[in-house]
């Protein structure tokens, strides 16, 4: 798609932002979240009244109002349920990266964005598909991996997933370093994404917090 077409979805102008250390949402993705927070329980609240549109960047520290990566993702509210005591439980759909290419001034307890998405309107396209070769060495880089961490993973399901659910999959659960993670967010495309995630299994310390299967 080159940069003057339209894009096939309305993105917004303004988006607020969730900042998670540790997570990225890839176009296509799915993103979980616990909201109990207030200052985001109004962010959702909001977003569910408008169009539900939220973006995830990853801090940069630990401070209460952190410096924030230049590139994270922008995700559609796709399931809200509230619990009893308040909290909103919400899956995030990933629609396609942006530029922060700067902060608004607002007055809304949460922190507000206004997005760049001309590097990334080929997010919303259908994926490119990796070569046969690549693909292998995923797989085979999986199992190491694995093997080595005393984790297992479905098989079958594996070799059903496409390469992009199969990548973006193993870019959200493997526990790699923030700045790993924003590597695989920021990587140009698929194959860059899958060579990249390849390199980080390879030499990846530990998977103390991965769940012990993925792919169920």
């Amino acid at each position: 798609m080159s940069a003057s077409a339209q894009p096939p979805v309305e993105l917004p102008a303004t988006v607020p932002i969730f900042p998670l250390g540790g997570a990225v949402l890839l176009p296509g993705g799915a993103l979980p979240l616990n909201i109990f927070e207030p200052r985001y329980l109004a962010m959702v609240a909001d977003a569910m009244a408008s169009d539900r549109m939220i973006g995830i960047v990853q801090p940069r520290d630990e401070s209460d109002v952190p410096p924030l990566y230049g590139v994270g993702g922008l995700g559609r509210i796709n399931e809200f349920a509230e619990t009893p005591d308040g909290r909103y439980l919400i899956v995030l759909s990933g629609v396609i990266r942006f530029r922060v290419a700067g902060e608004i001034v607002a007055d809304t307890p949460y922190r507000q964005i206004e997005p760049d998405y001309d590097a990334y309107l080929a997010d919303l396209e259908e994926a490119r598909a990796i070569e046969a070769d690549a693909r292998a060495g995923v797989e085979a880089a999986l199992k190491v991996y694995l093997d080595a961490n005393g984790l297992s993973a479905d098989w079958d399901a594996v070799a059903r997933a496409d390469d992009d659910a199969l990548v973006r999959t193993l870019a959200a659960v493997c526990p790699f370093e923030p700045v790993e993670k924003q590597a695989l967010l920021e990587a140009a495309d698929l194959p860059a994404r899958a060579e990249m995630l390849v390199a980080l299994m390879r030499f990846a310390p530990g998977a103390a917090e991965m769940p012990s299967s993925v792919l169920q």
